[in-house]
This record gives C-alpha cells, structure tokens and sequence, in this order.
C-alpha cells in the first residue's frame, strides 16, 4: 500500500528504513516479495538502513552480543544486494562516537573487518553515519584505515544540524559521501520534518552534496507527523525534494 502510494506520488526511488532499529531477521522469502512489490510500483531502492539492534548489537563488547548483532547486520547486506541495493547504511555503537582511542573502538574495528569482507561478498558498501552527538572522530579514524570501495558517510542532514558544525564535517568528509538522510529540524530535536520547515541552511549544504562524488537521487528521511492525509504529504514531500533538486542543479552547473 505505502509503496504504491510513494510511485504515485511520482517518487523513483526508495530508502528502505523498515525494523531499521529492532532485532527483526528477514527471510529471503520476505525479501523476494518486497523485490516483487518494488518492480510492480517500478520503485528503485537507492539505500537500506540496517538495524542498530535492541538486543543484538554489533561491535558489543559481549561476544554472543556481537555476534548476534553481526548476524543482523548480514542479513541486510544480503537483503541489499537481493533487491540490488548497493549501500548499505549503518550507526556506530554509541561508545566509539568519542573518546578515542578505546576497547570499544578495537571492538567495533574488529567487527567491520568481519562486516566489511560480507559487504565486499555481496557487492555493497557501508555507509557510517553521522550523529547529533559529533562522531566525526571515529567516522575519520574508521575512514583511514577502510578504503572508499567498502566504507563511507551517510551525511543525515537533521544530525548535522543539531551537532552544530555539520556543514563544516561534510566539508571534510564529502569525499567519502555514500548516502543521505535530507530531513529539517529547528535545532531543538531530531524532527524529520520536510525540507524548509525548519532552519537549515539548504544552498551551502547542497553546494557540498555537489563538490562530492555522491550522484544517486536525493533521499529524503522524513516523517508525516502533522498531516493526517498520506497522499497530500507525500505530494508535499515531492514538492520539496524537487526544489532541493533545483538548488544542487544550480550548485553542479
């Protein structure tokens, strides 16, 4: 139902964020019929968000954790490549964002040397991505030691704002941009409202997005909250991303 209603509404592509924080396993059943929903809308997916876990939780310090948190991460680098998705997006543990070095950033490097060669079996890259918190250390120690062909950002614009110094870390790191999350807030909370209803600078940031290498479609990670109509969002939403279009047209020329 919502897939049919997003190519209705004249989007191409999709991000798949479905169980993006939750333990959930899909079957290569499941899989096959999400593939056969998307080719019916003719929906192209451009990312996938893969879960950060509740219990299963990579780069855990408890060895049966991680491994359990490996086995979720797999299981979409494997859904990615069954729907032809060739990103897959990722969050750091939460106690690598700062404060390095540490025994929870040799974890989490342990378990991307696992993850990194599953992703490169599977012809997909990994896109580490930014938080409100400012992990752009452990995004720059992580982006030296893994190559561009396996490991990047994925620059979530709302983050970025809330950290306060996003623009300035793309700058930085635009040369490893993978994916994007374009979402608005006013500075107060991660809101996801659409493009211009918040306080983000759009020009400067789509200057950037236009300096990089990333050449996918715009992707916007937004959510409905205020309009009881899907339909009439998801026009909005269209609306939006069309005129963010324009502006990194008008940057790239």
């Amino acid at each position: 139902m919502y897939l049919r209603a997003i190519a209705k509404a004249g989007f191409s592509h999709v991000h798949w964020c479905q169980e993006w924080n939750t333990d959930y396993i899909y079957s290569d059943r499941e899989i096959a019929s999400i593939c056969s929903q998307l080719n019916w809308c003719r929906l192209r997916m451009t990312d996938l968000h893969a879960s950060a876990g509740e219990t299963k939780r990579w780069g855990a310090s408890d060895a049966a954790v991680n491994a359990a948190g490996l086995e979720l991460v797999e299981n979409r680098l494997r859904m990615a490549a069954m729907l032809a998705c060739d990103v897959v997006v990722l969050h750091l543990p939460s106690e690598v964002r700062a404060n390095l070095p540490s025994p929870a950033y040799d974890a989490t490097r342990r378990a991307l040397d696992t993850l990194t060669a599953r992703a490169r079996e599977h012809g997909v890259r990994i896109a580490l991505e930014n938080t409100p918190d400012d992990n752009t250390a452990a995004l720059e120690a992580l982006f030296a030691d893994y190559g561009p062909d396996i490991l990047g950002l994925c620059y979530d614009s709302g983050h970025g704002h809330l950290a306060g110094n996003g623009l300035e870390r793309l700058a930085t790191l635009k040369d490893r941009l993978l994916a994007i999350h374009l979402h608005d807030n006013d500075g107060s909370a991660d809101q996801h409202r659409l493009p211009f209803d918040g306080t983000i600078d759009w020009p400067p940031l789509m200057a950037l997005i236009a300096a990089s290498p990333y050449r996918k479609p715009l992707n916007l990670e937004v959510s409905a909250a205020g309009y009881a109509d899907t339909a009439a969002f998801l026009t909005e939403a269209r609306i939006r991303g069309a005129r963010l279009e324009g502006l990194l047209y008008a940057m790239s020329a």
